[in-house]
Parts: C-alpha cells; structure tokens; sequence
C-alpha cells in the first residue's frame, strides 16, 4: 500500500520491521531486495542481502545475492560472496558453481584454484566423485591432459574403484578419447580388477576368481600389490576340512610360492610360503603330496640336499603316501644313490606290501645294478603276499586273454624274466623251474582254471625254447574238458532246475584215471542203448507188415 501511494520511507520502515521481527522468512527479505533494486538504489540493496546474509539463510538466498551483483558487472563482489557462500554451504556442488562461475570469466586459473581448495577442504575423509570428475573436465577442456589424467588416477587411488564407479567411467571415456595405448590396456585392466573385485567380494571363496585377480596383478608388474593380493586370496581357509575343497586352495600356495622365487627371487620368502602352507594342511586328516615335493625340489635348486631329504622323510614319516615315496625315489635314482633307493624301497613295501608295481620297479633296480639274486628274490617274495593289485596292468608283455587270478600273472612274469635273462647260460631252466613251481602251486590249491592258464603259457614257452622231450612232458599234464551238469540252487532241489558248465580232468590228479574211465564207460553204455533202440524200432516195424488175415484166421480157429 504504501509502495503504491509513493511512500518509500513508510514502505521502507515497514520491510525494515518486517525482517527485524521475523528474519527467518524469506519472502519479506526478497521483497524488501527487489524494491531497492528497483528505485536503483544497489548500495541499499546491496546492504539489505548483507544483513540477511548474517542468518545464513538458503543457497537460493546466496544465489540470489550473487545474481544481483551479476547484473551490476560486480565480478569481485560476487567472487567475495561465492567465498563465503562455500563455508556457509560447502557441499561439493557450490564449489562446483564457483568454478563454472570463474570459468565463464575466462578466469582459469582462478578456477583451478578453486578446486585445489575444495580438495584441501574436503581432504580424504570427505572426498566427492563429482568433484573430481568436474576438476579433471575442466583440465581436458583447457587441453591439460596430462593435468586430467593425474587427476582421475588421484580420485580413484584414493577413494577406490568400488566406491568410485562414475568417476571410474569417467576415466574411461577419458582414456578412449585422450590416452595411447599403453594408457587404455591400464583403464581396461583397472576395469577386470573391479569387476574381479566384486566377485570376491559376494564369494570369497571363489578361488578361480582369485587366480584371475592375482594374474593380472602380476601382468602389472607391481609386486607389493601382487603380494597382498596373493595375502588376501591365502586368508580365506576353507571352512572344511574336506580335500577336495582344499585343492584349488592348495594351488594358490604353490602359485605363491613359485612367484617368490621366479619372478621376485625372493628364495626367503618363498621359502616362508611353503612353511606356512604347510603349517596349514591338516596332516592328520589329509594331506598333499605336491606341496611337499615342490618344497623339497626348491631346497635341490638352493643347493641344500640335506635339508631337502629331511623335508621328504618328514613327509613320509607324518603322512606317508605313494606319491611321497615315488618322488623321494626318484630325487635319489637321479643322485645316483642307489643304496638310498633301496632303503626306501624297503620302507615303501613295509607301508603298502599290495602294490605290484613297487615290487616290479624294486626288482627292476636290481636287475640294472646287476645284482639278479636280489630280483629273483623280490619275485619270490612278491608271489608270497597275499594280495596284490592288479598286476595285469605292469605286465604288459604278457598277451594273456583271460585274467583269472593276479597270482598266476606274477608267477608267469617271474618266468618270463628268468627267460629273458640273455647273460645267462640256464636262463631256460630255470624258467621252466618257475613254470613247475607255479603248476605245483596251483595243483595243490585246486586253481584248475589258473593252472590251464600256466601249463598253456609253459607249452608255448617249450615249443619256442625248449625241447621236444619237454614239449610231449609237458603236453601230457593237459587236462581234458568235459561238460557238466549242477543244480541251479542246492537248496531249492531239482525243481530249480539244472545248469551246464566245463570242468577240467588232469591226468594227475588221484582221482583222474577213475574219473575219465567212469566219463568212457557211461558213454558206452550210452551208444549201446541208443543201438539197442534202434533195434526194437526196426523189430517192431517188421511186425506191423506180417499178413493180417491169416493171422485173424488162426485166432479164429483159436478162440
């Protein structure tokens, strides 16, 4: 009212009241701007926004202030407003305006000074994305690459790729328009290790996802990250004691390890890591035979046997395996200690007396070092075991068809090597010693299919090395094959029904000869019947064509 009717003091004593009771609305204090701006009294004006900027009102309010100075070319006032204005509101977009402000003023370096004070003023605690992003923006717009690049590396290292991720791709638009590729290869690779990074994180156990992070941490070069990557990946034991989940972890170590010692040459460390690892494994429950012989084969390429053997006789004292005993065998083939090798192979029969193939590697040792006596006696010994695993598999010289039982193959390839010494002058004989031990043998534990098997093989061995003599001796112990009959079940009874099945008759056996002669006669008497048989039939069929009448005629005359 008193603005329409010209009265400005009375309007102006009004606002004045009006902002003095009530300073927390906003409205009279826009109000009370706008009318002094509009009679063109700016040192009014301006003094009315200095007033209510003491409450530290809205950013609107701010603005507001700053857009007057604005329209009045008053680029220093505005820029004195802009600094108070962040400390009242620093929130990272009013910085942001500040420097967009300072930028259209074509005043660059005022505007990379402002957002070198937000940085200060946020410090690590409190940094923003949208702040870097805006800084790195303004360096590529002022063609300051190198100023860019610095920039989002900074943010990123700083607040992380996880937490950062616009800022991330930010930096990677950045790199496809601006960087070479040296520079690109970087960015995608930070990218993976996000990615890697967010796996990990939902499955920590992931331990493929774990060698993905680690290769790339090694394709970088770095290796104080590669380590604490490898650190990071080894803490997540699994939580049961199971092997099979226990693998891919186990390789880890073994990665860890190796990288130590190649790439780093680290050999201490490395040496820490295979300690550790096994520090780790629960022997008692399981164990790997990997991780100890890798540690021991690390020890060799040190120069320090000694404590490579003592790592092995560890390993086989606390967790004995057939792993442990090959490899340890095999460190001391190649050293050349053979009286070692034979200690060991002693203790591998001790710990596991079924295995065939470490009686055939022992014997084989001994027949390199020339000492045959030793190998003979590792077979006889070998023949005496009560169970052995499936030799069939070592022998492959034998070309046997049928594989009954796994005695009958020791003892044809403990004929087979008596043969096939060629340095001695009674390597037949005592093969074919071997031969009548083993038919003895079989004879006496009624094993007549297992026995065929070696009078079969003994013959053929006769008829390509021996004599004719032999070859008719031993042709004579061949048994006969008959066909049988037995009960389907014995206790069901005949109703069950009977089945055929083959049986051999020897020739030495006590009961052979009565056996086979009792097998002739019932044959026999067999064709004896069916002759007889067939001589009724022909009788009764002579019978039938005898003239009828007469003989109806003499019964007649009978009755």
């Amino acid at each position: 009212m008193e603005m329409r009717h010209r009265a400005v003091n009375h309007a102006r004593n009004v606002w004045d009241r009006a902002v003095t009771i009530l300073p927390r609305a906003d409205q009279f204090w826009y109000k009370y701007a706008y009318m002094e701006e509009m009679l063109g009294n700016i040192a009014a004006c301006r003094q009315v926004f200095e007033r209510w900027m003491k409450w530290e009102p809205s950013e609107q309010a701010w603005q507001s202030y700053i857009n007057m100075e604005l329209r009045y070319d008053e680029v220093d006032s505005a820029r004195t407003v802009y600094e108070r204005f962040v400390v009242v509101h620093p929130e990272p977009s009013n910085w942001i305006k500040w420097a967009k402000f300072e930028t259209q003023n074509r005043q660059f370096a005022k505007c990379r000074q402002v957002y070198e004070n937000a940085m200060q003023f946020f410090g690590d605690d409190h940094m923003s994305e949208t702040l870097f992003i805006a800084f790195a923006k303004f360096e590529e717009t002022s063609k300051e690459f190198e100023r860019a690049r610095a920039i989002y590396k900074y943010g990123l290292e700083k607040m992380g790729k996880e937490t950062a991720s616009n800022l991330f791709k930010a930096y990677n638009q950045f790199e496809k328009k601006h960087g070479d590729r040296a520079e690109m290869e970087n960015v995608l690779m930070s990218k993976r290790r996000l990615g890697y990074e967010k796996k990990i994180e939902q499955f920590p156990s992931n331990y493929d996802t774990w060698f993905d992070l680690i290769r790339l941490e090694e394709a970088t070069g770095d290796v104080e990250k590669t380590r604490d990557t490898y650190e990071r990946a080894i803490a997540n034991i699994p939580p049961v004691q199971e092997k099979r989940l226990w693998k891919r972890y186990i390789y880890l170590w073994l990665n860890y390890a190796v990288y130590e010692e190649l790439d780093v040459e680290d050999h201490e460390r490395a040496r820490e890591v295979y300690r550790a690892c096994l520090g780790i494994i629960p022997h008692k429950v399981f164990t790997f035979a990997s991780i100890w012989l890798h540690f021991a084969r690390f020890e060799i390429r040190q120069k320090n046997l000694t404590q490579a053997r003592k790592i092995l006789g560890q390993a086989i004292g606390r967790c004995p395996k057939d792993k442990l005993f090959k490899g340890y065998i095999e460190l001391e083939m190649k050293l050349r200690e053979f009286d070692r090798c034979r200690v060991l192979y002693e203790k591998f029969l001790e710990f596991n007396p079924a295995n065939c193939q470490t009686w055939i590697k022992y014997a084989e040792l001994e027949t390199a070092l020339g000492d045959l006596e030793r190998a003979r006696g590792l077979f006889r010994l070998a023949v005496d075991q009560p169970v052995l695993d499936m030799p069939e598999v070592l022998w492959k010289v034998l070309s046997v068809k049928c594989l009954f039982c796994s005695y009958v193959l020791v003892w044809l390839a403990y004929a087979t090597f008596e043969a096939s010494v060629s340095n001695e002058t009674n390597a037949i004989a005592r093969a074919r010693h071997v031969y009548e031990e083993a038919d003895k043998h079989m004879k006496d534990n009624d094993l007549n299919e297992e026995r065929v098997l070696v009078l079969e093989t003994w013959l053929k061995f006769e008829r390509s090395k021996g004599s004719a003599d032999w070859v008719d001796s031993v042709g004579k112990k061949m048994p006969k094959k008959v066909k049988k009959r037995r009960l389907v079940d014995e206790e069901v009874g005949p109703s069950a029904g009977y089945e055929e099945y083959f049986d051999y008759i020897f020739p030495d056996k006590s009961d052979g000869t009565s056996n086979l002669k009792l097998l002739q006669m019932a044959h026999m008497w067999k064709k004896k019947q069916a002759a007889l048989k067939e001589a009724q039939a022909q009788t009764q069929t002579q019978t039938q064509t005898v003239d009828q009448p007469k003989g109806s005629e003499e019964g007649d005359g009978q009755e």
